[in-house]
Order: structure tokens, then sequence, then C-alpha cells
């Protein structure tokens, strides 16, 4: 039986093949056609060089942002599938379909540190493969630890979020634990998908997924920084962000359905000093 992830590794070393120039120019245009991608603020399809290599487009000119550290900005350029309050250590994967948040983060995620984040919030967010596939920092912030765990790499739209219950808990993901300059925690799960080459990270190439190891991997950190919106890695195809924020943290700027860009305001931090 052929797995998800053999056909996602099979997938990435085509999208990852540089054809001759004029066989990969119509390659990257049908699929900037078929797919419908904004290149408004990227270089014309015809200058990549591989499938991948238009995928992972980095801008031609940086894309401006509130640097405020009030706010959280949006990692990523996305749709926003899902958001809510985490409830008794539950979050919805799409509406209708729950699952635990403890599975999700696994026990390499310390009960102490999964404590802080229920009762807060949650939001998912789904990159599709017509999106910008990079991420970024969302705030100044500290990386204390990165969990890859392997998995199953079923697609993360939303038919299949209707149709695969805790389908973001079978699905191969890296967490990477964070805290705000305030030590406030949260967490970014990079959950991967039916065509996900790679999950990569800028800071740490050693984190490698979709490979055939099965073990559970966990990277610590001191002293690991980063301004925000600093690039963090990127997506080898789309699939989905699912952020937690300690409780009382911070007050959401979500619609379900709602594009959102890297860079727009995604969650207002809750000062209780505020008058």
């Amino acid at each position: 039986m052929i797995t998800t992830s053999v056909v996602s590794r099979v997938f990435g070393r085509f999208a990852s093949t540089k054809f001759s120039p004029f066989f990969q120019k119509i390659i990257n245009l049908c699929y900037v056609k078929i797919m419908k991608v904004d290149l408004s603020e990227f270089y014309d399809s015809s200058k990549y060089e591989s499938l991948n290599a238009l995928f992972t487009r980095a801008f031609v000119k940086t894309r401006e942002f509130n640097h405020d550290n009030d706010n959280f900005i949006s990692p990523s350029d996305s749709m926003i599938s899902e958001y809510g309050t985490i409830d008794h250590y539950t979050a919805l994967q799409i509406k209708g379909f729950k699952y635990s948040v403890h599975e999700l983060l696994s026990k390499k995620i310390d009960t102490r540190s999964q404590k802080r984040v229920n009762g807060g919030d949650f939001v998912n967010l789904y990159l599709s493969p017509s999106d910008y596939h990079r991420y970024h920092t969302p705030i100044d912030m500290k990386i204390q630890k990165a969990v890859h765990i392997p998995g199953k790499l079923y697609p993360v739209n939303l038919k299949w979020l209707h149709k695969v219950p805790q389908l973001f808990v079978e699905n191969e993901r890296v967490i990477l634990e964070c805290k705000t300059m305030e030590d406030k925690i949260f967490y970014m799960v990079f959950v991967g998908a039916l065509n996900v080459g790679k999950i990569s990270f800028i800071f740490d190439e050693n984190i490698q997924t979709n490979v055939d190891n099965k073990e559970i991997s966990v990277y610590k950190y001191r002293d690991l920084f980063l301004a925000k919106g600093a690039e963090l890695g990127r997506f080898e195809m789309g699939s989905t962000i699912v952020m937690f924020f300690e409780k009382d943290l911070v007050t959401l700027s979500a619609q379900v359905g709602k594009h959102i860009k890297f860079g727009e305001i995604l969650a207002s931090i809750e000062r209780r000093d505020k008058v």
C-alpha cells in the first residue's frame, strides 16, 4: 500500500527537479494559472528554476508590518479555518470536530506548560497551495523547544478536516514552544500535509521532516531570540499552522474563512495594567 508519506516524497522530488528552462517555464506557468497564484509581490513565474523554488518564493520587496509588540501579526499568508477557546484541553480543527491539545502537543511538552494554555485562545491558519509558503515570527520572541512528531500526511484542506477526526493529531508536525519578552507562553504547531515535502526552519537545519525515522525528536535552545517578522522557515507546499496562546494573553482578530496575510494583525495582547 502506498502511504501519503511516500506520495509526498515522490512529489517532493518532482517539485525539486530542475527541468530544462523551456519545460520549467511551462510547468510553472500552468501551476500559477491553475492555482491562481498572485505573484504581484514576487518575480514572474519564469524566473524560478524548479516548482519548489516557486512554492518557497521570497518577497521581491520586504512587506511592511506593525512592529509594536502589543500585538501578534499573522505568521503567514493563510485562511483562518477555525479559532476559539481551549476548553478542558480540547480545541477545534473545524466546527464539530474536536481534538485533544494534550495529544497534539504530546508528553514532550510538560504538564505545567500545557496548563498555561488551557482556557486560552487557539487559531488555525491554513496555507493553500497558492499561498506564500514561508512563515515568520508573529512577535519578538524566544524559542525554548522544538518537538518533531512523525505521523501521517493527510491533506489539511476543509474537505479532509470534515472527514478525518483528530487529523492534526494524526499528521506529522513540528511544535515550537515560544515565549514573549514578558515570558508569556504560546505554541506554534506546524502541521504536515499531503505533498508537503518538508517543514524546515532557518534557526535549526537539524529538524528534518518526512523522513523514514519514526522517533519523536526534541530540540532545546538557550538564548534563541527572534525579532518580530523574522523568517522562521517554510513549507514545501500548503499546510496548516496552529497557534495556542496562554490564558488571558490575547484577544484574537479572527473570522472563520477570512484570508489573512503575513504582517496583518492577528491578535492584540491584553494588558491588565492598562487603564
